[in-house]
Formats: structure tokens, C-alpha cells, sequence
């Protein structure tokens, strides 16, 4: 990448392309001051990298990405450094230690960059104009201008504005473009475009390939995509085998520690697929113990306490892949995925959810009646019945019939043998 070198600013304060953007706030906005000491760091977050060592005027930078402001306030004032790029990262992180109009009058093409900070921080409302700015400076200040659109429901303006935020941004960054083609995608979420909106994640991580210190975001892009094509796969089961790579490589880029939420929901829909997909292959038996896996992974996260709603689908997947995974150890699996069933029920009210509670129960009732615990199942499947029955399910309402009908030959024939 070619640094830019524009105006006598950039060269006595700031080398360009500065790495604006790509990472979180509040070191998104923090500007490199020029030297060689800066070089290597500079250019590694350009890549989407962490430098593999800061160097000491850069002790605030580092700071700000651990989310310490207060060490990266301390960091700046050590330097006692009165420079513009040093006043600027001040303001950054403390917005009342600067005058903004002296530190813009100071800053030269940077000088943008004071409104744009104001406007995030809400202290102004209207993001700055553009104007001459190019590069990775056009880019921030055209995604501010597309985040007011978004928020003022002209999302065809924020796609517009996001569109020529990339495309400035690809001569300066490509993580930088690929971050604003995501912004990007999921305004086409919204707007209820999900095809647009894949194709334009899938080129998001094709810039972001390689982002090391962008894992969070690149997990994100992944679990999105795979979630489209999850959901267009209730029309094109096939779409399904596109999405669990997108699933697998979310769990490669996020630890559990690095983002608990999203490597939850990750297991959690990954194993959502694999229970879905037909079992027409030697490897899907293996499927379903990955999926069980998963969902154990996910559990350490959803807990009935914090995430109710999904700790109850995930004990409610749980359990049916353990009723249909082969295992040496079948009748513990059952038993186990009794108990899962009884969880979940306690969580399903009748009155508040009673379709739920009796699938729930049914399938409870069907594991009960394999482990040959015949007056606990009929208890459970009679209920389930009762419910069909009032909601209007028939065809549930036969299908639990059905599995009594078989309860009752069972203990006839039982009660025949020992006679």
C-alpha cells in the first residue's frame, strides 16, 4: 500500500494512511504521530494487525484497546507532549481537555476529525462535511453521514454514502473497507435485502482476510452470513452445507472469553444445522455427537438465569440429539434427556406458551415409553395430547396417540410374558 502524503500537515505530523475506523472506539479515532519509532506500528493496524511491540508513544494507543482510558490519558500525559496529534488523541479521550476550534485550526487536513469525534460524542448534531478530505479521512467522515441517515430511516442514503465510504477507503485500508462493506450489509438487513446483503459480507471478509486484531468483527461477518443462508434453507435445504463453514470459522476466530455471546450462539446454530440435515451419509451419525457437543459449549454461556429463552431451546436440542445419536451408552443418553425435557418444561408454562410445553412433553413421553417407564410416560403424553387437543393440533393429537397406543400393547404384552 502507498502512503499518502498530502499537504505539509500529514508529513510533519501524521504519516497517511492513517488506521482510522477499523477498530473499536476509542483507538479508532487516535491518530499516529509520524516517526520511525511509529512506523511499524502504524502500518500493522493498517492491516488489521496489532504491532508486535508499542512503542513507549504509543502507550496510549495500547491502553485505549485494552478499554483503560484513564492509563491512556496517564500514558499522554507522561509524554507532556503539546503537539496537535498529542492534543488531538487528548480530546479524543477526553473531549474537555482540548478548545476544539484552536486544536482544528491546528491540525491542518485533520482537522475534520475534531467535528467528527464531536458528532459521535453527541456535542454536535450534524456530521461534518466531507470537503476535500479523500482516503481514509473521506471514509470515517462519509460513514458518520450514513449513520445519521440510518438513524433518520433514509437507509437508501446511508447504502449511498457507505458505497463511496468503501471505496475511498480501499486506497488507504483494506480491513477499513471491508468494516464499512459490513456496516453496509446489514443496512441492506434491515431493509429486508438479504441476498444483497450476503454477497456483500462475503466481500467483507475477502478485505478483511487476514485481520488478525479484527477476529470479533470477522466472527460477526461469518455467523451473519451463515445465519442467511440458515434461514433461506427452510426453502433450499441444500444452503444449509454453505452455512456451517461460515459457523466453523466464526468458532476459529472467537474463544469463548473473546466473545462469550457470539461464540454461544455460534455452537448453539451451528448444531442447529447439523441436527437439521438429512441423515443420508455414514457421517451423519457423527454430525449429531458434534452437534451435542455444541450445544454443552453453549450452555457454559446461556444460563437459565441470564439467557432464559435460549437456554431452553438449546436444553430442548440437547436432548432430542441425544435421543437420536447411536452411542454405546444409549439408555443414559435417554435418561439424561428425560431430565433435560423436565428443565425445559419447568421454564414452559401452560398458559403462556402451550405449544411449546407440549412438544415438550411429547417428546419426553416417547423417550419415557423407550426406557420402559410406562405410567410416567402416559402421564406425560396425556397431558401433551390435552394440549394438542386444545389448540387444535390433530395431527399432533394422532401422532401422540399413536405413541399411547404402542404404550398400551407394550404393557399388554409385557403383562402376557409374565403371566
Amino acid at each position: 500500500m502507498t502512503d499518502i502524503a498530502i499537504g505539509e500537515p500529514s508529513t510533519t505530523l501524521a504519516v497517511r494512511p492513517q488506521p482510522l475506523g477499523a477498530f473499536g472506539l476509542p483507538l479508532g479515532y487516535l491518530l499516529i504521530p509520524a516517526g520511525d519509532d511509529t512506523e511499524n506500528a502504524r502500518r500493522a493496524l493498517l492491516a488489521g494487525c496489532l504491532p508486535d511491540d508499542w512503542p513507549p508513544r504509543l502507550a496510549a494507543h495500547r491502553h485505549a484497546l485494552a478499554g483503560d482510558r484513564d492509563a491512556a490519558l496517564a500514558a499522554l500525559a507522561a509524554l507532556d507532549g503539546t503537539d496537535p496529534i498529542s492534543r488531538y488523541n487528548r480530546f479524543v479521550l477526553d473531549s474537555d481537555l482540548e478548545d476544539a476550534g484552536e486544536l482544528r485550526a491546528a491540525l491542518g487536513e485533520f482537522a475534520p476529525l475534531v467535528d467528527l469525534v464531536s458528532f459521535v460524542l453527541g456535542r454536535i448534531d450534524e456530521p461534518p462535511d466531507v470537503g476535500d478530505s479523500d482516503a481514509e479521512l473521506a471514509a470515517v467522515l462519509l460513514a458518520a453521514a450514513a449513520a445519521s441517515h440510518a438513524l433518520a430511516d433514509d437507509p437508501a442514503s446511508a447504502i449511498r454514502l457507505l458505497d463511496s465510504a468503501v471505496e475511498q477507503a480501499r486506497v488507504a485500508s483494506a480491513p477499513l473497507a471491508g468494516v464499512l462493506l459490513g456496516a453496509s450489509a446489514s443496512v441492506h438487513l434491515e431493509t429486508d435485502d438479504p441476498g444483497e446483503a450476503h454477497e456483500r459480507i462475503e466481500r467483507a471478509l475477502r478485505l478483511l482476510d487476514g485481520a488478525d486484531a479484527l477476529r470479533v468483527e470477522r466472527a460477526e461477518l461469518h455467523l451473519t452470513a451463515a445465519g442467511l443462508l440458515h434461514e433461506q434453507a427452510q426453502d433450499n435445504p441444500s444452503l444449509l452445507a454453505q452455512a456451517v463453514p461460515h459457523y466453523h470459522s466464526a468458532l476459529q476466530l472467537v474463544q469463548r472469553g473473546d466473545a462469550p455471546l457470539l461464540w454461544a450462539s455460534a455452537h448453539a446454530n451451528l448444531a442447529t444445522a447439523y441436527l437439521t440435515m438429512p441423515m443420508v451419509e455414514a457421517s451423519g451419525q457423527l454430525r449429531l455427537g458434534v452437534a451435542a457437543q455444541s450445544l454443552r459449549s453453549a450452555l457454559t454461556v446461556y444460563t437459565r438465569e441470564d439467557h432464559p429463552e435460549q437456554w431452553a431451546s438449546v436444553q430442548l436440542n440437547l436432548a432430542n440429539s441425544l435421543v437420536y445419536s447411536p452411542s454405546k451408552h444409549q439408555a443414559d443418553n435417554l435418561v439424561e434427556a428425560v431430565e433435560l425435557y423436565e428443565a425445559v418444561l419447568e421454564a414452559r408454562d401452560r398458559n403462556t406458551d402451550p405449544l411449546g410445553r407440549a412438544r415438550v412433553l411429547a417428546n419426553q413421553g416417547n423417550v419415557l415409553a423407550h426406557l420402559g417407564a410406562f405410567n410416567e410416560a402416559k402421564a406425560k403424553l396425556y397431558e401433551a395430547r390435552s394440549l394438542f387437543e386444545e389448540l387444535g393440533d390433530d395431527e399432533s393429537v394422532r401422532a401422540v396417540r399413536g405413541v399411547l397406543d404402542e404404550v398400551a400393547r407394550q404393557v399388554t404384552l409385557n403383562r402376557t410374558e409374565s403371566s
